[in-house]
């Protein structure tokens, strides 16, 4: 590992433990040569499925478009960022457990709708109203009754 203050190669391992609810390793390092300490963070490199649009078209899981959509849903809640940020990684550990290449757009739009529904009741209905594509006031009061219930 490269220093990042003087750019020696020859670095040392202090400390090393699990982060990220074990998803990560966390690493101490020594440089040998300038003796400053830093941290690294080692994750298993996975790749995401494609995902299928509802008009077929197919591209590759883009993480920023689902952190924008969860945070367009729950613009000006209270919310907590490290709570968000759980939630999208549950997300992203659901897709990779299942192992497929491709996944549809509605099945990812379904696991974010259940993560929010956890968040946030009112990010949920306002994820929900776009993307299910709600056309009047009773599929509000749908939603909103379904969730009183549970």
């Amino acid at each position: 590992m490269r220093c990042p203050f003087c750019g020696v190669h020859d670095t040392r391992v202090l400390d090393s433990r699990l982060a990220n609810e074990g998803d990560q390793v966390r690493r101490r390092r020594e440089c040998n040569a300038c003796k400053e300490r830093f941290t690294t963070f080692e994750t298993a490199e996975l790749s995401l499925p494609r995902v299928i649009k509802r008009g077929g078209l197919r591209e590759p899981f883009d993480e920023s478009k689902l952190r924008s959509g969860m945070l367009r849903a729950l613009e000006k809640r209270p919310v907590n960022s490290d709570a968000i940020e759980a939630a999208i990684n549950r997300i992203k550990k659901n897709l990779l457990a299942k192992g497929e290449r491709e996944i549809s757009a509605q099945e990812l739009g379904e696991g974010v709708m259940k993560e929010l529904s956890v968040l946030d009741h009112v990010a949920f209905v306002r994820f929900a109203s776009v993307y299910r594509s709600f056309q009047d006031v009773s599929e509000f009061t749908d939603m909103i009754e379904h969730l009183q219930k549970n």
